[in-house]
């Protein structure tokens, strides 16, 4: 049973929306410790070392390594192929989606999204 709040980790080429999805969290409720961010799929691998994250919120369309490579990365891993992933994501397509469901995306969040989505879709994710 987890004693501490969650970390975790916004993966997202856009700034902006990492402010985003940092001040719909803070008004989900729900009890999180730290949140780390990374602006594409390297980083976010290089945020995983060293730090205990419980969940992972993840863009698809990024530069340099897309969320769908991080999962590749994410799941061939021994240390990480646990950690839940949810995608967010404007993709129009169906099929980015069902690719990242696939590759072992827990869930996906369309863009826009607001604090009840992301509530409702992280908070059985975040107690297990």
């Amino acid at each position: 049973m987890r004693t501490e709040p969650p970390n975790l980790l916004i993966v997202d080429d856009s700034t902006a929306i990492r402010k985003i999805l940092l001040r719909v969290l803070s008004q989900t409720g729900l009890q999180l410790g730290r949140v780390l961010e990374a602006g594409d799929g390297q980083e976010a691998l290089k945020q995983m070392e060293g730090n205990d994250i419980s969940l992972i919120l993840s863009d698809i369309n990024m530069p340099n390594m897309d969320g769908l490579e991080l999962l590749r990365a994410l799941r061939g891993s021994p240390d990480w192929r646990d950690v839940p992933v949810v995608m967010i994501t404007t993709e129009g397509g169906q099929a980015r989606v069902e690719e990242a469901v696939q590759l072992g995306a827990t869930s996906y969040v369309r863009k826009p999204f607001n604090a009840d989505l992301l509530r409702d879709k992280l908070a059985s994710l975040l107690t297990k």
